[in-house]
């Protein structure tokens, strides 16, 4: 089940790093595109920032609809995002085997089958994009599979669910086991 996230702890869905699918429409046209170089920037309004080649079709799409999704994958869907990366949306359908649920905020689609979704509007910021290919964008609306993510953290329990890191070379690292450092650790000075 699908659980709404408050849009202060938004953040939290990201700061763990993983790659992310990222979900953009205008008009008629739609695409996903595998991204590891997103993150948050800010609490409250939540922030992200997010690179898009110029040259990619998710680009164009962004461009003119101001807005994207990013979808958090798990460790089930790692040769899924692969391919997804190695594609163009110009010339294959990426939605062909994967299943969509509409957005609360934006136009773009989420995908079904990850584990957070993070609805974004662009704060725009041309000289930025067009030097950098860096977007900053605002979430609007945030969510999780409440499988993994519950009373505002990430618990991950069945090895599936967890969402992965990508490591160049088509590999993967999937999100390892949490650590309470305030249990685990020795506290500093008192070795």
């Amino acid at each position: 089940m699908r659980i709404e996230v408050p849009l202060p702890k938004a953040y939290r869905l990201l700061n763990h790093g993983p790659v992310t699918l990222v979900t953009s429409c205008h008009q008629e046209r739609m695409n996903v595109m595998a991204a590891s170089w997103a993150m948050p920037v800010d609490f409250d309004p939540p922030k992200v920032a997010l690179v898009i080649d110029a040259q990619t079709l998710t680009r164009e799409l962004v461009d003119a609809s101001g807005e994207f999704a990013l979808n958090i994958p798990t460790l089930a869907l790692a040769s899924t995002v692969l391919a997804l990366g190695s594609a163009s949306g110009r010339t294959v359908d990426k939605w062909a085997h994967l299943s969509k649920i509409a957005a609360q905020r934006i136009q773009a689609p989420l995908i079904d089958a990850c584990v957070a979704w993070l609805e974004c509007r662009v704060l725009p910021e041309r000289e930025i994009e067009r030097r950098h290919d860096l977007f900053v964008a605002e979430v609007v609306a945030a969510s999780a599979d409440d499988r993994v993510f519950r009373e505002g953290r990430w618990v991950f329990g069945e090895q599936e669910l967890h969402t992965i890191h990508y490591m160049a070379g088509g590999r993967f690292h999937a999100t390892g086991q949490a650590i309470d450092a305030d249990a685990a650790l020795t506290p500093i000075g008192r070795a």
